[in-house]
């Protein structure tokens, strides 16, 4: 429980969300429900419409917490894993079109340590960094990103809040209010989610037994269609199994909200050919290069961090695989960077770069992370300069799955030829900040334009094409992009607030304002208006 009252939303609040999903013991009076959607009388299925707006409810609180984290580099990694998973459900006919269509398939990094991700109503998944850094190869990570997709697509949410009835959306309001309470007054909080729940929270499953099992079957299935080894699920249930025995001390809350069972190990062992049981999927240099960046960016300390830096100048470095070298140089150049010890952190790069030099996609992640350091160094140019050369002259292939499920990008000598392929985020974002720091910012706006066409929900491209314009001295465009990047976060009334401050800009230039951007703010306004009253309709009807 005290845990729980520490000021961590974005940890606490899931931990509590789904909690809630399986009490639905305690009488709650309505004033505590306030904040979440109605889902109906509760005696019949739960629509996938009430379900998406449930999920968009609560991934709301989630966005504004400090926890939540977009770094394009791992949301890209573990986003490219869960598309392909995505994609070998709908060919499997698990993902249906209606949830493609209405749900949102969003994922959301948190950068706590702990071991663990979870399934929100509506499309929603959260992977911690913990379990980023721990997994031993994207295929182990796959499984565990297979299994919750699994809980989306078979509705176990929905189907558990349906059997429980009108009690289990109160319980889940009145847990999320004691989550948020948390961050004001840990007193309050002990007042609202110490009641009936209080005894069972040490014990409480996400999902029942049988709901698990039904996910690791779903999830199973996916993994050789979306080309992982489905390996990774064996041997990610052997780290499970032998972290329950030996060392359940909070770090793999994976565990007690999914327990294991010898029928849930053996069920998955089983499914695995006798003469490839053995063989653990091996990792790639690009995943030991996101396991490190996951654990330098859970904020682990100057102390560890140091660590991380001295590591490969140790006796030991030159008893490492390859792997293990390429994490240890990436997590000692990115210490050294976020210590802002710029010497050690370009030498670990340089050693870094020379290590990765016959992978092209561990290159590229190098490249990157090279640009990074050089750009929060000061060194624009240089920053600039260390960019992949190919991203000048033609748009990049979005990475694929080699046949062992691990992210690989297209050859160097291949991209060049490639036309009208979408940008990669990562790099698309990094060239921007770079190029406004040179104050270079012409001919930016269009890839970004394009990319939020595509990805209308990403409120970090938003933010960044509203520093494009402005800086081009188009305010008014720059006020909208604001606007829709607080529509992607749910958050309506700053919305509302962004696009009537360009409405007002609009009206004062008379006609020397640009018409058609002027339609489009008046148009998007009375959108979003619409759904903050609907939000706001949500409220009332819980109170």
């Amino acid at each position: 429980m005290k845990k729980l009252l520490q000021p961590h939303t974005f940890k606490s609040l899931t931990a509590s969300i789904l909690i809630a999903i399986q009490c639905a013991t305690l009488v709650l009076t309505p004033a505590q429900a306030a904040g979440l959607p109605t889902l109906g009388d509760g005696a019949s299925s739960i629509t996938t419409g009430d379900e998406r707006r449930l999920g968009d409810s609560i991934v709301k609180e989630l966005y504004r917490d400090p926890d939540y984290l977009d770094d394009p580099v791992l949301q890209e990694y573990v986003e490219g894993i869960w598309l392909h998973l995505q994609d070998a459900a709908r060919k499997r006919g698990e993902l249906s079109p209606e949830l493609e269509e209405r749900f949102a398939w969003t994922l959301l990094l948190g950068k706590d340590r702990q071991v663990n991700a979870f399934a929100l109503p509506g499309g929603y998944m959260g992977v911690y960094l913990g379990l980023i850094s721990v997994v031993g190869s994207g295929d182990e990570l796959a499984s565990v990103i297979a299994h919750e997709t699994s809980h989306i697509t078979q509705r176990h949410i929905a189907r558990m809040l349906a059997q429980q009835g009108k009690q289990a959306p109160l319980m889940l309001a009145s847990m999320l209010l004691g989550a948020l309470a948390a961050t004001r007054s840990p007193d309050a909080a002990m007042a609202i989610m110490m009641g009936g729940p209080a005894a069972m929270m040490q014990n409480q499953l996400n999902f029942s037994r049988a709901m698990e099992s039904e996910a690791d079957r779903v999830g199973y299935s996916l993994m050789a269609p979306a080309g992982f080894a489905p390996q990774g699920f064996v041997s990610m249930f052997g780290k499970l199994e032998q972290a329950s025995r030996l060392n359940d001390n909070g770090s793999w809350p994976y565990l007690r909200s999914h327990p294991l069972t010898t029928q849930r190990i053996a069920d998955m062992d089983s499914r695995i050919p006798a003469g490839k049981r053995a063989s653990a999927p091996a990792p790639t240099l690009a995943h030991a290069m996101m396991a490190a960046r996951a654990r330098i960016l859970s904020n682990p300390g100057v102390d560890v961090r140091r660590q991380w830096m001295d590591l490969p100048r140790s006796g030991s470095f030159g008893n490492a695989s390859q792997v293990e070298q390429v994490g240890q140089l990436y997590a000692a150049s990115l210490s050294a960077m976020e210590l802002r010890e710029w010497k050690s952190a370009r030498e670990m790069t340089q050693r870094l770069l020379a290590a990765v030099a016959g992978n092209p996609e561990a290159l590229v992640q190098a490249q990157w992370l090279q640009a990074e350091l050089e750009y929060k160094a000061g060194n624009a140019q240089a920053a600039l300069d260390a960019l992949p050369q190919r991203q000048a002259t033609a748009a990049v292939q979005a990475p694929k799955p080699t046949a062992s499920g691990n992210l690989a990008g297209p050859s160097l000598a291949t991209v060049n030829v490639v036309e009208h392929v979408a940008p990669r985020r990562p790099e698309m974002l990094l060239r921007t900040d770079i190029l406004l720091k040179l104050n270079q910012s012409s001919g930016m706006a269009g890839p970004l334009q394009t990319w939020v066409a595509d990805h209308p929900r990403d409120a970090g491209a938003w933010q960044t094409l509203a520093r494009v314009w402005r800086a081009q001295g188009q305010e008014l465009r720059a006020l909208r992009a604001e606007a829709e990047a607080q529509v992607a976060h749910y958050d309506y009334a700053a919305a509302v607030d962004r696009f009537k401050a360009a409405q007002d800009m609009a009206r004062k230039a008379g006609g020397q304002a640009d018409y058609f951007e002027a339609s489009i703010i008046d148009t998007r306004l009375r959108a979003v208006q619409e759904l903050l009253r609907e939000q706001a309709s949500d409220k009332s009807i819980n109170k």
